[in-house]
């Protein structure tokens, strides 16, 4: 709700945010106006006033009550403006700024974002979670966004900071993170760095990112239950003993079946599946003995590892030479941007990106595109 009693009166200036979301008003709403010689502006200890006189950003007022100083006298003005058909030419407005914290705002991935797990190779992720923002420069938070608008809320620029958030969280997670298993418990962390990141990105428009939370960073469903078979792997001690246990299931549910056809399919069942079961058992081994024909030794930590692999078990070092640190030596991997090893920065891009798969624009520095999700490499 705002107030703006105008006419040949003098006006008592003043707004109330009924909605919680509107970061500025316009008063008068309708456009500039003729605020007199003497007007009184109200502003409470949760906002900020910036008063344009012919144009300009005059002044900018804190909280109290403030006497605005204006050409424009009553009935006198009205007068001299007959030229103008009785509208001065002196125009005036006040842009009231909400100081307040505008806390829960989400952010989150529209599509998946590709990202290489060290484990699990190329995959997808989501990312989703809140962020609070505060006006902390009113003037250029309204020269630099607001502009002439008669008012903007938080779904007027939600949309943009969700976008910038993003494009920050791809590159911060594709640098520092090798492996979603290490994702428990580094929430914080990760939200602690995202938020210095952004920083100068919020503070370009007068705004302060106060807090920002990471809610989930999720994959595929198909990669989830790659990780529960996983885990459930890692809990069998006697792998023998367990696929008995299955051959055992199996029977049971197949002699459950109704009818002559279900008792002799669980017949046949208990029969093939030892056999299958101990075929499978030995059959790792005698691939194990060819494949100790090549190996070699890592460059980085001397620990002897198959000819094929790609990556040392070990210490994880990359065994195919892509891209090598100018500093210290270590392979890298494609598209790397910081040595893993000594911490140096490899080659970076400078220059802002488009996607040439959707032609969306992307903020510098992106690896990935916001908008498809496309490599930008």
């Amino acid at each position: 709700m705002n107030r703006f009693d105008g006419g040949i009166f003098l006006e008592n200036i003043e707004w109330f945010d009924e909605s919680g979301k509107e970061l500025v008003r316009r008063l008068p709403q309708q456009g500039s106006g003729e605020i007199k010689f003497g007007a009184q502006l109200t502003v409470r200890e949760s906002q900020a006033a910036v008063f344009f006189y012919k144009g300009k950003a005059c002044d900018c007022f804190g909280p109290g009550r403030h006497t605005l100083k204006t050409w424009n006298l009553p009935l006198i003005t009205k007068l001299l403006s007959i030229p103008w058909r009785g509208d001065s030419p002196l125009r005036a407005e006040v842009y009231m700024a909400n100081l307040k914290y505008f806390p829960g705002l989400k952010w989150g991935t529209q599509n998946p974002v590709a990202f290489r797990d060290s484990e699990l190779g190329l995959i997808r992720l989501r990312a989703h979670g809140i962020y609070n923002i505060q006006i902390a420069q009113p003037v250029l938070f309204i020269n630099s966004l607001v502009g002439t608008m008669g008012k903007m809320d938080t779904n007027a620029i939600s949309d943009y900071l969700k976008l910038v958030i993003v494009s920050r969280f791809n590159d911060y997670l594709g640098e520092t993170l090798d492996t979603i298993f290490n994702l428990p418990g580094t929430f914080d962390h990760l939200s602690e760095e995202l938020e210095k990141r952004l920083a100068g990105d919020f503070a370009r428009f007068g705004l302060r990112l106060t807090h920002i939370y990471i809610t989930s960073v999720t994959p595929p469903d198909e990669v989830q239950s790659a990780i529960d078979d996983k885990g459930r792997m890692s809990l069998i001690t006697d792998m023998k003993k367990f696929m008995q246990l299955k051959a055992a299931m199996a029977m049971e549910k197949a002699s459950e079946a109704q009818g002559e056809a279900g008792a002799g399919l669980g017949m046949g069942m208990g029969m093939l599946l030892p056999g299958m079961f101990n075929a499978s058992l030995s059959s790792p081994e005698k691939t194990a003995t060819s494949d100790e024909k090549s190996i070699s030794t890592c460059p980085d930590c001397d620990n002897q590892i198959p000819g094929d692999a790609r990556f040392c078990p070990l210490c994880g070092h990359q065994q195919l030479l892509l891209l090598q640190c100018s500093n210290c030596g270590k392979n890298l991997t494609p598209k790397a941007r910081f040595c893993s090893k000594c911490g140096k920065p490899a080659e970076m891009k400078k220059q802002p990106v488009v996607c040439l798969k959707c032609n969306t624009e992307n903020l510098p520095d992106s690896m990935y595109c916001n908008q498809c999700g496309s490599n930008l490499g």
